[in-house]
């Protein structure tokens, strides 16, 4: 047991952020795992901001609600311009 006459220091290391791209693929799995097409499903909650369009298997919804929908579209953009596009 330490000294009772020191003070502790209790440091809380903060939670390293998701990146949208693993909320993404982490709600994709979930959606897909449940039977669902992640896809309409996803494209649904963005249009309409309802997430009830979003399983809550495996937190899937409490994750992506986390993000904010024009985060969402940005990082979809982002991502297929990078696959697509002829350099």
């Amino acid at each position: 047991m330490g000294r009772l006459d020191s003070t502790q220091n209790f440091r809380v290391q903060s939670e390293s952020e998701t990146s949208v791209g693993d909320i993404l693929h982490q709600v994709y799995k979930a959606m897909t795992e449940k039977g669902y097409n992640p896809v309409n499903q996803i494209v649904g909650y963005i249009m309409s901001g309802d997430p009830t369009y979003i399983t809550s298997h495996k937190n899937a919804r409490s994750l992506i609600m986390k993000v904010e929908r024009d985060e969402l579209v940005e990082e979809l953009l982002k991502v297929y311009i990078r696959t697509t596009a002829d350099d």
